[in-house]
């Protein structure tokens, strides 16, 4: 299996156009500014073309860890060493059987939903606990990555 670098920066993008929705003041913006301890005045001092490009490159190191959670064949090429072109014959056979079983949009998204509510929002839970933020905060954000790992998870299951 090769790894598809244009599905992967296709996914980290998708997160900029769920947060462009989903920080709009008028769906959750208000309320993760007003968590967050945020003002207008605070975000007009910020190098926006550095904060969105580095939001990118981190949804691009997510997108490259979730494509093995997401693609169930990954687990068979991890079982040959990695080294396809060295596999059993076996590998063949299996890949052969089952080489697009579940590469689907929806079940990208579930397993993108599973990874999110047991790997992220416990990621952010923990932070927000520690850094005294709310549980409205906790939620605003656990959510977003939750619908964005869902988002991913069907965009790389789907074209990969």
């Amino acid at each position: 299996m090769e790894i598809n670098f244009l599905v992967l920066l296709l996914a980290a993008v998708s997160t900029l156009l769920v947060g462009f929705v989903w920080y709009h003041p008028k769906v959750f913006g208000t309320i993760w500014m007003k968590e967050a301890g945020m003002t207008e005045e605070k975000m007009k001092g910020s190098n926006m073309a550095f904060i969105f490009g580095m939001a990118v490159f981190y949804a691009f190191l997510i997108a490259m860890v979730l494509q093995f959670l997401v693609i169930h064949q990954w687990g068979a090429v991890s079982m040959t060493g990695g080294e396809v072109a060295n596999a059993k014959p076996s590998y063949a056979a299996f890949m052969a059987d089952y080489g697009t079983v579940f590469r689907t949009f929806k079940h990208g998204m579930l397993h993108g939903f599973i990874t999110g509510l047991f790997l992220a929002l416990p990621i952010i839970g923990t932070n927000a606990l520690f850094e005294k933020k709310s549980w409205k905060y906790t939620l605003v954000s656990g959510g977003f990555w939750i619908i964005c790992f869902m988002l991913m998870g069907g965009i790389i299951c789907a074209w990969s």
